[in-house]
């Protein structure tokens, strides 16, 4: 397991490495504004009109699920309409080794988490004055991230972790703190708040944009696990 100290530091550099695909996108508009605008639950029912439209398969989920470095597959109102009006989002979160979810948080939603595969360490922020609060989750471990609150999650080990999320909110939202450096804020201005030069143009120019994915991790594990970022495992 690597440090506290070690994966601080490497904060900073995941926002600007990210490997993160495109938000959820709505994938049928007109049925969600149908089935907002249902009057009662029979009224839904007869606009999703098979059995398959009840069934959501998080394997089936490409790019999204992977292990190189990894993905988090959401099933929400906007990839699954049956879930519009249930308030809920259930999503896998897939780290392959050595890989983590960039600090991020939910602007709408408590989001609790369980450990299915792996060991995976997570770290909770609530806000200013707050203390840190980290967690080592084995399978069957769970924790809660309270609406809001700044968090990540870091695979420790050189096999895949998996963990099953739910948040109280079919549209949970995601803001990944990595959006600072290219949200259009001044850049004079990113960087005085930190106090030195690590916004511009140029990184802005090199970021992939974030979302809700993983990115791989610290060097050290990587090289551990003879893992290179392109997702090829090598003997060392």
């Amino acid at each position: 397991m690597y440090t506290q100290l070690a994966l601080a530091s490497s904060i900073l550099l995941t926002a600007f490495t990210q490997q993160a695909v495109a938000v959820d996108k709505t994938r049928d508009p007109s049925l969600i504004a149908s089935l907002d605008d249902a009057a009662t639950q029979l009224d839904r029912l007869a606009l999703l009109t098979d059995d398959a439209a009840w069934k959501f398969d998080f394997n089936e989920q490409k790019p999204n699920y992977n292990f190189a470095p990894g993905g988090v597959i959401n099933m929400n109102a906007a990839t699954f309409p049956a879930a519009k009006g249930n308030g809920m989002t259930l999503a896998m979160l897939n780290l392959g080794p050595c890989s983590m979810l960039p600090p991020h948080y939910h602007p709408r939603a408590s989001n609790y988490v369980v450990a299915v595969l792996g060991n995976t360490t997570t770290y909770m922020y609530e806000e200013n004055g707050a203390r840190l609060v980290t967690e080592t989750l084995l399978p069957g471990q769970a924790t809660i991230f309270p609406s809001a609150s700044m968090h990540m999650m870091v695979n420790n080990g050189c096999e895949n972790a998996q963990l099953v999320s739910a948040l109280n909110a079919d549209d949970a939202g995601t803001q990944n703190i990595g959006n600072v450096f290219t949200n259009g804020f001044p850049f004079e201005l990113v960087n005085a708040a930190f106090g030195q030069d690590l916004a511009s143009s140029d990184v802005a120019s090199k970021m992939t944009p974030v979302g809700t994915s993983s990115n791989w991790g610290l060097s050290e594990c990587l090289k551990t696990c003879g893992v290179q970022p392109s997702g090829t495992t090598v003997k060392v």
